[in-house]
């Protein structure tokens, strides 16, 4: 009798603790909550899939606007006529330095039609467009006296006007300008990038009081459009068939209209809305700028795609974790409340059930649109879901109660998704309302006797 104690106490604390790791409430949460950090993995590696899948459309969008022409940003003509100096070295010797001196032109401006082109790089769509400008304006005959310059030559026969393009493979005809009526052919290149980096120019003989220029152009872009305003009163008016502009740059349209068949803009800015003069040498533009690594001011129009897939699937895959948890606290109540146990794997599989809501998400997002692919993926995991929990729970009631929760889970994040401006106020209207059910529902629970009757019957 004496042996007795002793060989009963160890299967006594056996049971006991089997028994504790089982029922106890606290470790369960515990449990839960290292289960949620692990899914934090898939998640992460989620959003970063997104990333890589994004630059492949990136990289296919900069592989056919290479060919075609990148973004384009149009800037004059500008009147610029070379300017010798004569200075003398140490030892006496003449040295001819030759710098430019530069007009912007009193009136300028572009008429034009943008008409958008979609092309196709694999399974990836690329925004491209052809515009054809009328480009009309007028100089004044240059006054070199009013530069204040060191005395010096104008070399007013080697005098040229040049008209800045930003990407030069958009080139589509011969560009030619006529100057007070006399049609001159435009050579590729600019004997100086003081102003402008690259486009082209003409020759032009300065004998008049005025010069009153036109010229066409056919040109070749990739998703925006922009001009720089250096005339005294710079106009510009575009129209375009693609029903989703985006105004950018550093001056919004004085008038626009946008409808489901296009849009029409315009824009007017004078000299007072730039830093910087009508006439100078050399770089004056930078000089005259308080920042002289700031960009020239422009402005113009960006063809935006409505819906961008990778966008939407990054937003909603940065709510996986919150519909992790959400999963969780539905599954662990109804844990709670019908008494019923649980395994950490099963919350595992439906919390890599949700993870892979979001590469489907991701996969279908590429080829149809992103409202069809959410419904699609989501009717998919919700029917893989509700098939597991039948067998989990043994409960046709609580099967559809979960997954009508799951349900409701995915319409709250698909709105989340849709009302971008609302999307905080909304989900903190959703989180209060879930936690306020959550307590009404648990209000009577005594969490310390939880598991009272089962611990009394071992």
């Amino acid at each position: 009798m004496d042996h007795l104690p002793t060989s009963e106490s160890p299967v006594s604390l056996f049971d006991r603790v089997n028994h504790w790791l089982r029922t106890s409430t606290m470790l369960k949460v515990f449990v839960l909550g290292f289960l949620i950090l692990v899914l934090l993995i898939p998640t992460s590696m989620l959003q970063s899939l997104i990333v890589e899948r994004e630059m492949t459309r990136n990289a296919a969008i900069d592989e056919v606007s290479s060919k075609w022409g990148g973004k384009q940003v149009i800037g004059g003509p500008i009147l610029s006529v070379p300017y010798e100096v004569v200075t003398r070295n140490d030892k006496g010797i003449a040295q001819v330095q030759t710098t430019f001196l530069h007009f912007l032109p009193d009136e300028l401006q572009f008429d034009g039609e943008v008409k958008p082109e979609k092309r196709n790089r694999g399974i990836f769509v690329v925004m491209l467009y052809n515009t054809h400008l009328t480009i009309r304006g007028s100089f004044k005959k240059p006054s070199v006296e009013s530069l204040g310059l060191v005395p010096g030559t104008p070399r007013w026969d080697n005098a040229f006007l040049s008209l800045g393009i930003s990407d030069m493979k958009g080139i589509r005809n011969a560009i030619n300008f006529s100057i007070n009526g006399n049609v001159l052919p435009a050579q590729p290149g600019i004997p100086t990038s003081d102003i402008v980096p690259s486009g082209v120019s003409v020759p032009l003989k300065l004998d008049a009081d005025k010069y009153r220029f036109e010229s066409k152009l056919n040109l070749n872009g990739s998703t925006e459009l922009s001009f720089l305003p250096f005339g005294k009163e710079t106009r510009v008016s575009l129209r375009s068939p693609w029903p989703t502009p985006s105004f950018t740059g550093s001056f919004l349209p004085d008038n626009r209209t946008i409808t489901s068949q296009g849009f029409a803009a315009s824009w007017k800015i004078l000299e007072f809305n730039r830093n910087f003069p009508q006439q100078g040498i050399g770089n004056f533009l930078a000089s005259a700028s308080m920042d002289s690594k700031a960009e020239l001011p422009s402005f113009g129009v960006k063809l935006l795609v409505p819906v961008d897939e990778y966008q939407k699937t990054m937003r909603s895959a940065k709510y996986g974790i919150l519909f992790v948890v959400l999963t969780f606290v539905s599954f662990f109540f109804i844990e709670i409340l019908d008494r019923r146990r649980i395994h950490p794997v099963q919350y595992l599989l439906v919390g890599f059930a949700i993870c892979l809501f979001y590469l489907l998400l991701l996969a279908i997002s590429e080829h149809i649109p992103f409202d069809w692919s959410y419904l699609i993926g989501g009717c998919i995991i919700l029917t893989l879901i509700t098939f597991y929990v039948r067998y989990v729970f043994r409960n046709s009631r609580l099967t559809i109660l979960f997954s009508t929760i799951l349900a409701l889970l995915y319409g709250f994040f698909y709105l989340l998704l849709q009302l971008e401006d609302y999307s905080l106020l909304l989900g903190s209207a959703g989180l209060l309302l879930i936690l306020g059910v959550t307590m009404y529902l648990t209000r009577h629970i005594d969490w310390y006797k939880l598991y009272e009757p089962a611990q009394a019957s071992v």
